[in-house]
């Protein structure tokens, strides 16, 4: 199994590492106020997909932590500690359950 998913792991790399090298022909990016960046377009892909993962991992650490507060402000929070299973006589009175 570990030598199936190494295999499909160096497939992967190889086929995006081929696009890569495909792709790298420089390309302009135009800003405001007359900013330009030339690089080759797999470095700017690259780029786009990284700066998106930073933007939804700062999103997801922003409602962590507002969620943390909220469970701060309810009070002491202490994790729930489970319930015993119902016995099999409790299991039997209850509607849609047993005969």
């Amino acid at each position: 199994m570990k030598i199936l998913l190494w295999s499909l792991r160096l497939i992967v790399f190889l086929l995006l590492f081929a696009l890569a090298v495909k792709n790298s022909t420089p390309v302009t990016l135009r800003f405001f106020f007359e900013g330009e960046w030339q690089a080759p377009l797999s470095v700017v892909i690259l780029t786009a997909f990284a700066a998106g993962v930073v933007l939804g991992l700062g999103v997801l650490l922003s409602r962590l932590v507002r969620q943390r507060w909220a469970l701060k402000r309810c009070g002491d929070v202490r994790a729930a500690e489970p319930t015993p299973p119902l016995p099999a006589e409790a299991t039997a009175e209850l509607p849609g359950k047993g005969s």
